[in-house]
């Protein structure tokens, strides 16, 4: 659909998002990275920041909160949103009409990844805690938790404290409202009960997962819900690796081994859990005009 590439392509051109840098991808390439679906989207846009660096606290730089849009460089939560909402606007324009330019779809769905009920309404809407974002997404019709589907799953229930516990880490919970937000929120996760495959099960369930998936890595320590996110990729070893932005590498990488064998070597996460892209969410969502 050459048309849809020529949008694609002028709004990546054109856009001050994208740094001049060795590492920026061919647009042409990049321009003609959408799927037959959202899942092989998410895979092939994906890869297209292979190298991108890996750069943290990206969305803390202005004095109150805003959508902040960087594609030149990511921490792995914002790596996993942009690719999404990338993809979401992809398949929202060559799947149906509407008014909106590539760069409004792509900031609308953007905002509706990252902030609560899709609306900026300051530090604390933001979807700091991963169990938090997949509830909310997955209310919101744009995603779906698969985890309980997948072999050896388990349901447990665990006590979140991390940010309120470590104020020093997170300036914005200087403002006594702003704390008081977020000790809500980590009061209401606490109470929900979530599926998760241990890591001791992993090696069985890994087969189970597709392309595209959104692999969110559990954390072994108490008061913290998830520790990383990337997205699933199969490798020429027939194995599941993980596409994610690494502090560890300094950039957007393919673990060099399969999930299973990642998240076994790494004694800070005791497993995954897992949610796909509703095809039905591209449609389903609403598109707020910002």
């Amino acid at each position: 659909m050459p048309h849809l590439f020529t949008v694609f392509l002028f709004w990546l051109t054109s856009t001050a998002l994208l740094a001049q840098s060795a590492t920026l991808p061919d647009l042409q390439r990049l321009a003609g990275a959408g799927g037959k679906t959202p899942a092989e989207t998410v895979t092939q846009l994906g890869q297209k920041f292979l190298g991108f660096p890996y750069v943290a606290h990206t969305l803390d730089v202005n004095p109150t909160e805003q959508l902040v849009v960087n594609l030149k460089e990511f921490d792995c939560t914002t790596y996993v949103e942009n690719v999404l909402a990338l993809t979401l606007a992809w398949h929202a324009l060559r799947d149906k009409p509407v008014q909106q330019s590539f760069d409004q779809l792509y900031r609308n769905y953007l905002t509706q990844l990252r902030y609560r009920d899709g609306r900026i309404d300051g530090y604390g809407s933001r979807l700091h805690y991963f169990s938090d974002w997949l509830r909310d997404n997955e209310r919101k019709g744009l995603v779906i938790d698969v985890t309980s589907s997948l072999s050896g799953s388990i349901s447990v229930a665990k006590a979140v404290s991390y940010m309120s516990s470590a104020t020093y880490k997170y300036p914005q919970l200087t403002d006594p409202a702003v704390l008081r937000q977020v000790t809500q929120t980590e009061a209401l996760i606490s109470q929900q009960p979530f599926s998760f495959i241990p890591k001791s099960h992993l090696r069985q369930a890994e087969s189970q997962l597709q392309e595209g998936d959104i692999v969110m890595l559990t954390a072994a320590r108490p008061g913290l819900d998830m520790k990383h996110v990337g997205i699933a990729v199969r490798q020429p070893d027939g194995r599941i690796h993980l596409l994610h932005a690494s502090s560890e590498q300094g950039a957007v990488v393919i673990t060099s081994y399969p999930l299973s064998d990642y998240v076994l070597y790494h004694r800070a996460l005791s497993g995954i859990r897992v949610a796909r892209l509703r095809p039905a969410g591209i449609l389903t969502a609403e598109i707020r005009q910002e």
